[in-house]
């Protein structure tokens, strides 16, 4: 019950910010950020003309060295949005950064009729046209990627469990940190073993716009990373893939018929910053993107 509750609450909210507006996020939720990030610093003040907060983010020059020369971009919060003054006007056409990010997995078999339609005008091409999206603005701060020349300073090729792939420099250090203990939960775990023997590719930077929209993905900026199995099984592993072939019901492909990570391997990339596209209505079972700063407002909350 409480997983179909916040399963609800999560399409309820992403359809409210593309169709009704926005749940209110207040300054106090800054914390997440500044907790995600320990090496940016977010300096805030208010402004009693735009009646907002001003959050100046300095980003290092060295990831992880606070003290190394840093750039600072001014924002304002905008309900978690993190705007450039040239769109506060526009606010209501972007999701807060923070949103519900289920800590287990829901069942599709628990969908509602009501639900199964709030998903289909989710993942409508209409509302990935003109509704809302997500505000790259901070991210493009963080990674420095304004352009592609200047993000591709920060490419780094890196070997990530036995695959080469192309990351952002500040994906090495979490990577590894997962790459190890992936490799650790093999020796004892077979089934991470097979999922280790079983990897065909761990596809991480391209620059790409996303399928239906305007938005650069995350793999534009070198931290989302697709781990691609050589054998699906059968399985279905990507919403708009099981679309082709089941238009009105590819949100209800039941859990065992969808390929995934061993939940071992989801946790530990969840513990170091990463969230999985499979928990998404709009599913993606190969995805996986660092948002340390969801991790911490979803599961971290009372610390």
């Amino acid at each position: 019950m409480k997983i179909k509750c916040l399963l609800l609450i999560f399409i309820v909210n992403s359809l409210c910010f593309s169709l009704f507006g926005q749940t209110f996020i207040g300054i106090g939720n800054l914390k997440y950020f500044e907790r995600a990030y320990p090496d940016i610093t977010f300096e805030r003040r208010y402004d009693l003309k735009a009646q907002d907060w001003v959050i100046n983010v300095t980003v290092p020059s060295v990831p992880g060295d606070k003290n190394s020369p840093g750039k600072t971009t001014e924002f304002y919060w905008a309900n978690a949005s993190f705007l450039p003054a040239e769109e506060l006007p526009n606010k209501d056409k972007y999701w807060p950064l923070l949103y519900t990010y289920l800590e287990e997995l829901a069942d599709p078999a628990d969908f509602t009729e009501e639900q199964k339609e709030q998903i289909k005008k989710f993942s409508s091409d209409e509302n990935r046209k003109n509704g809302a999206g997500t505000p790259m603005f901070l991210f493009d701060a963080i990674y420095d990627s304004n352009t592609r020349r200047s993000l591709e300073t920060h490419i780094k090729r890196i070997k990530f469990l036995g695959k080469m792939t192309n990351v952002h420099d500040r994906m090495v250090e979490p990577l590894g940190r997962v790459e190890k203990r992936i490799n650790n939960l093999a020796k004892a775990d077979s089934s991470v073993q097979e999922f280790l023997n079983n990897l065909s590719s761990t596809d991480a930077y391209s620059w790409r716009i996303i399928d239906g929209t305007k938005r650069k993905s995350f793999h534009s900026y070198g931290i989302a990373i697709d781990i691609l199995p050589r054998s699906q099984g059968g399985k279905q592993i990507f919403w708009s893939w099981a679309a082709d072939k089941y238009p009105d019901t590819w949100m209800l492909v039941p859990l065992k018929n969808r390929w995934m990570p061993p939940d071992s391997v989801i946790k530990v990339f969840e513990e170091e910053g990463f969230i999985w596209g499979g928990k998404w209505v709009i599913y993606d079972n190969m995805h996986f993107e660092y948002h340390p700063e969801l991790i911490q407002y979803n599961f971290y909350r009372k610390m």
